[in-house]
């Protein structure tokens, strides 16, 4: 049905993607991996007419074919979406399924029967909403999601890709996702699908493509490779995603304590502790309350009840400000949104924390400044180590390492890291693994937020279980393993 055929993208300084190849066809879903900065999205971008490429072609059904706008991409039958979901979030959902093309009479809207075209769209999918004008950011992840298929479908969509679209999603949202790509695959559509998740192309993808810098390396059925096979092709070389060292023993006073800590409804009764050198992992399913007690220790809400103490000193922060001068930094889950200024530079995003430092009288020293970035960075070991390249074009496993030297410069004691490799590549993901287990080596106390097990099993020292906002057990490193683990996490 679509062929892009030897696509070349140059940006100043970096060749994207080199002759790269990718063909698609009705009704089979297509897998497209590769590291981090392998080109991914900027195929994608110019498969959707957000870019054009320097040299190459776009053929559909046979024809060639140039898209110069978002626009044409849409009306030839091409849907992206994206892992940062293109919705307007004080719009309904129905207004958002008809943005661009909203069924009217003389030039004046018909909410009625855009109201119920979305009724029944939604429908289709799964997705039953009493009001289907409710407003998106009132909506889930998941519903978001599916607002975002409702529009390729909405569009009548030939080719829809999804750009990494069970980052954030629970398993039982995933497997309902992927009942709806299904759907859409069996109604005769071509799917790309981009996932860091080995196991979800093996469920879902017949077809597979591998980038490895810009260009094509390998396509053919999507079961012709084992992971191994797959990884050594993303990136060049064998990748060992083993258990990291275990830390130090924990010393007799913990560095953060938590007791009776609680802020409902999110969770309640929390008592754990972290020691230096210590990496402690919060595992459970999405929802379990992680992320807001995390957000507690960082001083971004306050608890309702309990106490910590920070070397045994009462810590009670009232402001992210505050957990950062006693040396708790707090790196979110959401970097791009949360974390990075993207239009800022690498260096100022870096010193961000701690501007202070180089600012005598308000006024930046660039030279001190750019010297303390220049070493953070080379210690996280930053690719390319070009501090003044904006950080919105890193890729995640870069800009999540922007994000630790920010937390170098910030001199934490406590590093707190919630999915510290969401979106990231495997070889980035062994990467950053060894920069945490570094910190702790340093002596910082580390507590880390992953929903994915096999992080939790290469990482912690120890494993705090919450289900429900309730801790249910800990578990040291020798006897932790995925079964007892996912028996805290859902059992009553």
């Amino acid at each position: 049905m679509l062929a892009l055929e030897d696509i070349t993208k140059r940006y100043p300084g970096v060749t994207a993607l080199d002759q790269a190849r990718l063909a698609l066809a009705a009704g089979r879903v297509h897998g497209l991996v590769g590291e981090n900065g392998a080109g991914k999205s900027t195929l994608l971008r110019i498969l959707a007419g957000a870019a054009q490429p320097d040299a190459g072609r776009i053929l559909l059904d046979g024809a060639p074919v140039r898209f110069q706008t978002p626009r044409q991409a849409l009306e030839a039958g091409i849907t992206v979406i994206y892992q940062e979901l293109a919705l307007v979030p004080a719009l309904g959902a129905d207004a958002n399924l008809f943005l661009g093309m909203e069924p009217g009479r003389r030039g004046v809207l018909d909410r009625p029967a855009m109201r119920e075209a979305a009724r029944e769209i939604l429908g289709r999918l799964g997705l039953s909403l009493p009001d289907p004008s409710v407003a998106v950011q009132d909506l889930s992840v998941a519903q978001q999601q599916l607002v975002e298929l409702g529009r390729a479908l909405a569009r009548r969509a030939r080719v829809i890709a999804l750009d990494e679209p069970t980052a954030t999603l629970t398993p039982g949202e995933v497997a309902h996702l992927f009942t709806q790509v299904r759907h859409l695959k069996d109604g005769g559509s071509a799917i790309v699908f981009v996932s860091h998740r080995l196991d979800e192309i093996r469920e879902l993808a017949d077809d597979l493509t591998i980038l490895r810098d810009g260009e094509t390396v390998w396509t053919g059925p999507a079961n012709a490779l084992d992971d191994a096979e797959v990884i050594r092709r993303m990136v060049g070389r064998d990748v060992e995603y083993a258990r990291q060292p275990a830390g130090r023993s924990p010393a007799t006073a913990p560095t953060l304590a938590v007791r009776g800590l609680g802020r409902a409804p999110a969770f309640r009764n929390a008592d754990f502790a972290v020691h230096a050198g210590e990496i402690v992992a919060l595992a459970g399913l999405v929802g379990a309350g992680r992320t807001e007690l995390a957000r507690c220790l960082a001083g971004i809400d306050r608890p309702d009840t309990g106490t910590m103490a920070l070397e045994g000193v009462p810590y009670t922060p009232r402001s992210p400000r505050q957990a950062l001068a006693h040396g708790v930094v707090y790196l979110p889950e959401d970097r791009k949104r949360d974390g990075l200024v993207p239009g800022l530079r690498v260096r100022e995003n870096v010193t961000l924390s701690v501007l202070a430092r180089w600012s005598p009288g308000g006024v930046v020293r660039e030279g001190p400044e750019r010297t303390a970035a220049q070493a953070a960075t080379a210690q996280v070991q930053l690719r390319p180590p070009d501090i003044e390249r904006e950080a919105r074009t890193l890729s995640g496993g870069n800009q999540q390492k922007v994000l630790i030297a920010r937390a170098l410069l910030a001199d934490a004691k406590v590093l707190i890291v919630d999915e510290p490799t969401r979106g990231v590549d495997v070889a980035a993901k062994t990467e950053l693994h060894r920069q945490i287990r570094a910190l702790a080596d340093e002596g910082r106390a580390i507590l880390i937020i992953s929903s994915e097990l096999p992080e939790v099993l290469a990482l912690a020292d120890r494993v705090v279980v919450m289900r429900e906002g309730r801790i249910t057990g800990t578990l040291s490193a020798a006897d932790a393993t995925a079964e007892r683990i996912m028996q805290l996490a859902v059992a009553a």
